[in-house]
């Protein structure tokens, strides 16, 4: 039935998992917001944590697993560690699920749309 359907296509079942895994990835709401953050530029802990609202310890776990799942790169420059996204794809997952998301009316629709499309995609 479906091989009848023309450009019909399901993934490899290994491409999928690996998707799932960057999805398990993002659905932490402190890494969700560290990678719009990142999406916006090279950032440091400290920067980050004021942005997200957390204590630098976390951010630094957080960015640790960001950085082993491949989406966030490190580079050391003297003390400090500055981070910022490898994959340009992790741009237009978060511009697309939050624009979604967002607020639909009024001024704060406004704000929300130049903030989505301040994100690089």
């Amino acid at each position: 039935m479906h091989a009848d359907i023309e450009g019909f296509h399901v993934p490899e079942a290994e491409v999928i998992e690996q998707a799932c895994d960057v999805l398990r990835i993002l659905s932490d709401p402190t890494r969700m917001r560290l990678l719009y953050a990142l999406a916006q530029g090279e950032s440091n802990v400290a920067c980050l944590a004021e942005i997200v609202g957390a204590n630098p310890t976390a951010v630094s776990q957080h960015l640790s697993k960001l950085r082993l799942s491949g989406i966030v790169k490190a580079r050391r420059q003297g003390t400090f560690m500055y981070y910022t996204v490898v994959d340009p794809t992790v741009h237009d997952v978060l511009h697309t699920l939050l624009g979604q998301l967002g607020p639909q009316t009024g001024e704060a629709a406004t704000e929300h749309a130049k903030a989505i499309a301040a994100v690089p995609s």
